[in-house]
């Protein structure tokens, strides 16, 4: 099979899509074929050497935690999952950029009826992640919540959770964004210099939570607006948050097939927009981990490892 690796840490030019042997499943395991895989900016991170001491790669490491496809193969002592059924789930081994993964039962949800594969596959990290950043803040009906990165792959799905338990959001993104978030009932602000002054505004003087979803400096920020620490939850400026007291409560808070069930089936009935940016070719890792490293995408990119090619999703 086909498969992402990377043999030293490095720039988008050491990825490389190598021919390399199938899995095969063990017990408790299936083998999945890959009909989509998210892309992650912490994958980018790890790629680098930049995570090294948090999460170290062994070489040639692979890539990958989120992937939605077709059962063809199951271990013994597999349960709930046959030959041919749907699925949606993840691994911990970095290996779902390819066109085979080796996924353990537990970590898999049959795929809703409705719900397209290109959102299936990239829920994982960004659903889990921004059910946990919301659930470290605990918004209520009364609270004023601000998003940074708010129409990224979490921001973009924190600020729907975050409105499904009554907060009034705040969501900072950059202004191509802002219909988006309009509609989707938050409260659009314009980053950069001033920001801090233009959320004074827009929340009449108060913030009662922050969630951070692009560190640069915003639990700082969220600390001058008079937030308290335990109410700050940031994925991005751990150092800071030690020192202020603040939380990090990331993918790892709610990594569960039952919070991934929940959030496939809001988004299979509407009720949770997963934006997909743009699709590509398991063979184009690069040049979308290039458009990811941009930083300015709204909502996820993920890649297509059955050969489809790219696909540039209409803007909402």
């Amino acid at each position: 099979m086909r498969a992402v690796r990377f043999h030293e840490y490095g720039g988008i030019d050491v990825l490389r899509v190598e021919e390399v042997a199938r899995p095969v499943p063990g017990p408790g395991q299936v083998l999945v074929e890959v009909r989509a895989a998210g892309i992650q900016p912490g994958e980018a991170h790890i790629r680098t050497g930049g995570l090294h001491e948090r999460w170290p790669a062994a070489f040639p490491s692979g890539q990958g935690s989120d992937l939605a496809g077709v059962v063809v193969e199951v271990g013994p002592h597999v349960r709930g999952f046959a030959v041919g059924e749907e699925v949606l789930g993840f691994t911990h081994r970095r290996a779902s950029h390819a066109q085979f993964v080796v996924v353990d039962d537990v970590n898999l949800v049959s795929r809703p009826t409705g719900l397209a594969w290109d959102v299936a596959g990239s829920l994982y990290v960004a659903g889990t992640t921004a059910y946990a950043t919301v659930f470290a803040v605990d918004p209520g009906p009364e609270d004023t919540v601000v998003v940074s990165g708010a129409a990224g792959g979490v921001g973009s799905l924190a600020v729907q959770l975050a409105r499904r338990r009554g907060a009034t959001v705040i969501g900072l993104a950059s202004e191509p964004h802002h219909a988006w978030l309009t509609e989707h009932g938050v409260l659009p602000v314009e980053y950069g210099p001033g920001v801090a002054e233009r959320i004074r505004q827009a929340s009449d003087g108060r913030v009662d939570a922050f969630i951070d979803t692009f560190g640069d400096g915003y639990v700082a920020l969220a600390v001058e607006l008079g937030v308290r620490p335990e109410r700050i939850n940031t994925i991005r400026d751990w150092q800071t948050a030690a020192k202020v007291g603040a939380r990090t409560y990331g993918e790892g808070a709610a990594a569960s097939a039952v919070v991934l069930g929940e959030l496939a089936r809001l988004a299979a009935c509407g009720q949770l927009e997963v934006p997909i940016a743009r699709t590509y070719p398991l063979e184009q890792v690069r040049d979308a981990f290039r458009e990811l490293e941009q930083r300015h995408t709204h909502g996820k990119i993920v890649l297509r490892p059955q050969g489809v090619s790219a696909v540039i999703h209409p803007a909402i």
